[in-house]
């Protein structure tokens, strides 16, 4: 038997999912908007090799469109304005398919 399969059980994990996420995006946006600017980078390309990826400051950009400061965003990764919007919409999707589909 295939633990998944149980109906129950995965839409407990879907709530457990969509509730995580939510409680996520508070605590983003409760806490100041330069609070990822300090600090190392944890990225390994920069670590080993020294070299930036297309990834980078993308937590920061993130975080600094959460709270509309869209200048600082962009300055830290110019992909942010491509991969939030579409993170937002992916999870939207998500949620409406997730609350719809009640078999």
């Amino acid at each position: 038997m295939n633990f998944f399969k149980n109906r129950k059980v995965k839409r407990r994990l879907g709530w457990l999912l969509f509730s995580s996420l939510f409680i996520t995006g508070i605590v983003l946006f409760y806490l100041p908007k330069d609070y990822f600017d300090e600090g190392q980078s944890v990225c390994l390309s920069v670590v080993i090799f020294d070299i930036q990826c297309y990834g980078c400051g993308m937590t920061r950009a993130i975080q600094h469109m959460i709270h509309f400061d869209f200048t600082a965003a962009y300055n830290y990764n110019k992909l942010s304005f491509i991969v939030f919007p579409l993170l937002v919409f992916m999870i939207i999707k998500e949620f409406y398919s997730f609350t719809k589909n009640k078999k």
